[in-house]
Order: structure tokens, then C-alpha cells, then sequence
């Protein structure tokens, strides 16, 4: 887990957040699985989700409910390919993640099917999320910094 723990400490580690590539990807992350405050105050691409509700409904709808449900359940993680993260994101968030970025898609969606599943289930120790959602993203990247 070395380039994960690499990315997520330079990006708590700096009073400001890395602006592209892998640092910016664990922002972004937490960004997605965050609660809108008002006004939808989570910032970035992926914002609008809904927090990981809104994320797991995407889930869902996309026919990966269950592939969700195991990151954030206690038992054994199931994996996500690439190309099933990329249909269940859609081309309009992917667009916006490259963007915000600044990786090509295929480098994005390996390194999100592999930061994802890690995130949600650090994140929701107890095999469901907690009441009143994951917090801010400052709070998210905390949490994940603890827990690991």
C-alpha cells in the first residue's frame, strides 16, 4: 500500500491539497464520499453524489450494489475492475475527475478501483456508515489517516 500511504501523507502532511495526479485523486475521493454541507459546500468533481449514500445508490443503479455493500460490510472487499468503476461513474464525472486531475482515464479509474474500495472500508469500521454520513472532507481524510 505504499503509493497509497505516499499520497495520502503528502496530502495531509502539506497545508495545501496537491492540485493534479495521485494527491489530488485522495481529495477527490473523500470529496465523493463526503456529506453536501449547504449549498453543497463538498468541493470538486463528484460533489453532487450525494456522499457514499449517494455513491452506494450509483452502485446500485449501475448493477454494483453488492461489490458497494462488501466495502462497506465486514466481510472480504470484492474487487472492481477499471472498466466496471468507469460505467458506474459515467463519462461526465470521469471528464470532470480527468480534468481536475490532469491523468488520462485508464490511470485514473486503476488507481480509483484500487483507492475506493480501501477508502469506504476504512471508513465504515463497523460494516455500516455511520449515523449522519462520513462528515466533511476534512474529517474523512482524518478518520482515514487514523485508521490506518
Amino acid at each position: 500500500m505504499g503509493l497509497l500511504e505516499s499520497v495520502l501523507g503528502s496530502v495531509l502532511g502539506g497545508s495545501q491539497p496537491q492540485s493534479g495526479g495521485a494527491g489530488a485523486l485522495v481529495n477527490i475521493v473523500a470529496g465523493m464520499l463526503a456529506n453536501a454541507g449547504p449549498g453543497g459546500a463538498a468541493a470538486g468533481a463528484g460533489a453532487g453524489l450525494g456522499g457514499l449514500a449517494g455513491l452506494a445508490e450509483q452502485f446500485q443503479r449501475g448493477g454494483l450494489g453488492d461489490v458497494m455493500n462488501s466495502w462497506i460490510g465486514t466481510g472480504q472487499n470484492q474487487a472492481i475492475t477499471p472498466d466496471q468503476l468507469g460505467n458506474v461513474l459515467g463519462g461526465d464525472l470521469l471528464g470532470q475527475l480527468t480534468q481536475q486531475t490532469g491523468m488520462g482515464q485508464g490511470d485514473l479509474l486503476g488507481q480509483l478501483s484500487q483507492m475506493l474500495p480501501q477508502m469506504v472500508d476504512q471508513l465504515t469500521p463497523e460494516g455500516q456508515v455511520p449515523s449522519g454520513g462520513l462528515g466533511d472532507i476534512g474529517a474523512i481524510l482524518g478518520r482515514f489517516a487514523q485508521a490506518r
